[in-house]
C-alpha cells in the first residue's frame, strides 16, 4: 500500500486505524509507567500500538532491525505485563521480511 520510505508515524497511524477499523480494542501511545522496587517512575515511555490489551506492536521504520530494537521489546513485555509482541519494520520492500514475533518467556 504506502510502501517504504515513510516516517514511523505514518505508519503507526494507518496501522491503528486498520486494526481499529476491524473492530478490535486498539491504543495508540499507550502509556507506560517504570516501576523500579518500590518506586513508580513517570519516565515518559510509550508504547506504539497495544491490541487488546495482549499484543505490543513496535513500529519502526529503518534500514535494519538490530538487537537493541529487540530488546527493548522485550524490555516492553517484561514492564507491561504482555506476553506477546510485535516488532515491525516497516522500510522493507516485502512487509513479511519486517515483522518479528516477540515472546516474553
Amino acid at each position: 500500500m504506502l510502501g517504504p520510505g515513510l516516517l514511523e508515524s505514518a505508519y503507526k497511524e494507518c496501522l491503528f486505524y486498520e486494526l481499529f477499523k476491524k473492530g478490535l480494542y486498539v491504543e495508540k501511545e499507550k502509556y507506560l509507567p517504570l516501576v523500579y522496587k518500590e518506586i513508580r517512575m513517570d519516565c515518559g515511555y510509550r508504547l506504539d500500538i497495544v491490541v487488546e490489551n495482549k499484543l505490543i506492536v513496535e513500529i519502526k521504520a529503518v534500514g535494519n532491525l538490530a538487537d537493541i530494537h529487540l530488546a527493548q521489546v522485550l524490555t516492553y513485555l517484561k514492564v507491561s505485563g504482555c506476553k506477546l509482541g510485535l516488532l515491525i519494520n516497516f522500510n522493507v520492500l516485502m512487509l513479511k521480511d519486517g515483522v518479528r514475533r516477540v515472546i516474553k518467556t
